[in-house]
């Protein structure tokens, strides 16, 4: 496999054969991916060959468009790579979206072609599953209209989901960036990865990473805190659990885990992290919780993958970064949207991120603070959601918290099993002053999330999924 294009300096398309220079390259007897057994890249080159012909036949063409609507699976992976070795635009819908949300966002992005299962083995709690897939052509369908390999669709955890595009040369940019992180894993190393395929952590920093990088990754039996362990024994190579903070926290519960002399550390992203999670985790296994920040428009910004700087990240290679008016902004070349966004989120080259941050000039580290939009002001008094939130979810009474302002500071809360709304209510009055408290508490079993685990912040989704909400 040869290195990847300096992140810096991709200005130009890549060839057309990108896709077999970059990620299926390599030893045919070299395992790159384990499901229910191994699979080497030779299996790899001959599924994608098969995907590439049905394709084809159904009518992909090179500028065309096809939307996968696909568990994580081998055909997942095989039709990926071969709609984008046709040269097609290829949009990732997640297979738990309803018919109502696939099909308002085919319509969206305009996909001239469809893949769906039609037979799916595997329960819910399995890390990946066998599929039998259809391809369907859609009349209304257009080809692409711009060069982008591309499309995927924000985790709407805040709101309506936004159209992100990238092109190949973005892809393999991010892989370079993966590949000068020194405790990122490398050729050779395992990578249990519990983030989804179809969104930015798990698909690049996963799945294209571990193609590219050389490095085997491993999809759970079972998604449980037992499954997850389960994976890590099963090689000796040195291994990384690659989440999101949930499955950090669930990690962190068990109470007498297996020694597991190949766990180097565990990798989080996607939502910040609790403060009481890293060292619970540490402190469970004896490695580093890592934490990066990115987003869907970019992938991977920044990086603390030792959990020296927690909570503050530092910047990838190539990432220009800066804080305006409390707000941490990035440089792109391009805006990533396609189709109606809104204008502020990029303008004059630099990406608005709409997360507060803060940047230390000297050593470079950013803290992210939270979402911009968490600053209010009550009676003239300015209260930061984020630190309410924060204060809130650290509570030994409380397993999950999002705080939001809709009219009035609201707290939405899932609690251990012997708490009650008074007794945290009397914690909340000794840790926040008064116009920093809620103003009414929300008990629910389990918060709502969304498709990638990030809890939902929407207020809406919030008071629907509330009991007996006013």
């Amino acid at each position: 496999m040869k290195d990847a294009v300096d992140s810096r300096v991709i200005v130009t398309p890549l060839p057309d054969d990108w896709v077999d220079e970059f990620l299926l390259s390599g030893p045919d007897e070299q395992v790159c991916l384990r499901l229910d057994g191994p699979v080497d890249r030779a299996a790899l080159r001959g599924l994608v060959d098969e995907q590439r012909v049905r394709l084809a036949d159904a009518g992909l063409t090179k500028g065309g468009t096809v939307a996968l609507r696909l568990p994580p699976s081998l055909t997942y992976v095989a039709t990926l790579l071969a709609a984008w070795r046709l040269g097609a635009q290829v949009s990732l819908l997640d297979h738990r979206l309803t018919q109502h949300e696939v099909d308002r966002a085919l319509d969206r992005v305009a996909a001239q072609f469809v893949v769906e299962p039609v037979e799916v083995t595997g329960n819910r709690m399995r890390g990946y599953s066998d599929v039998i897939a259809t391809v369907t052509a859609r009349p209304t369908g257009r080809p692409a209209a711009t060069p982008h390999a591309l499309v995927q669709f924000s985790s709407g955890s805040t709101g309506a989901s936004k159209v992100i595009a990238r092109t190949a040369a973005d892809l393999v940019g991010e892989l370079d960036r993966y590949a000068r992180l020194a405790e990122f894993p490398h050729r050779g190393d395992r990578v249990v990865l519990l983030a989804s395929v179809v969104h930015v952590l798990g698909l690049v920093g996963g799945l294209l990473n571990g193609l590219h990088a050389g490095v085997q990754l491993v999809f759970p039996q079972r998604l449980t805190a037992t499954g997850i362990l389960a994976a890590v024994a099963e090689g000796d190579a040195p291994t990384t659990i690659l989440g999101v903070p949930f499955h950090a926290e669930l990690l962190a519960t068990v109470e007498d885990p297996p020694a597991l002399p190949q766990l180097v550390r565990m990798i989080v992203a996607g939502e910040l992290v609790r403060p009481s999670v890293p060292p619970a985790f540490t402190a469970r296994y004896g490695v580093p919780l890592g934490t990066m920040y990115g987003m869907t428009e970019l992938g991977v910004i920044a990086t603390d993958l030792s959990g020296t700087h927690w909570p503050s990240v530092a910047p990838a290679h190539g990432m220009d970064v800066r804080v305006a008016a409390g707000e941490l902004r990035i440089r792109m070349p391009a805006s990533p949207y396609l189709g109606l966004s809104d204008p502020t989120r990029f303008a004059d080259g630099w990406l608005r991120t709409k997360d507060a941050a803060a940047h230390d000039e000297e050593t470079g580290l950013v803290t992210i603070l939270g979402r911009l939009d968490s600053q209010i002001s009550i009676g003239g008094l300015k209260v930061d959601l984020t630190e309410v939130e924060r204060t809130i979810a650290a509570l030994p009474e409380v397993t999950e918290a999002v705080v939001v302002h809709d009219g009035e500071i609201e707290a939405y809360l899932a609690l251990t099993d012997k708490s009650t709304v008074d007794t945290v209510e009397a914690a909340i009055a000794r840790e926040l002053a008064a116009f920093k408290r809620p103003r009414r508490i929300h008990v629910l079993a389990a918060l709502p999330r969304t498709a990638t685990g990030k809890i939902v912040r929407d207020s809406a989704a919030l008071r629907a999924a509330a009991p007996h909400h006013p």
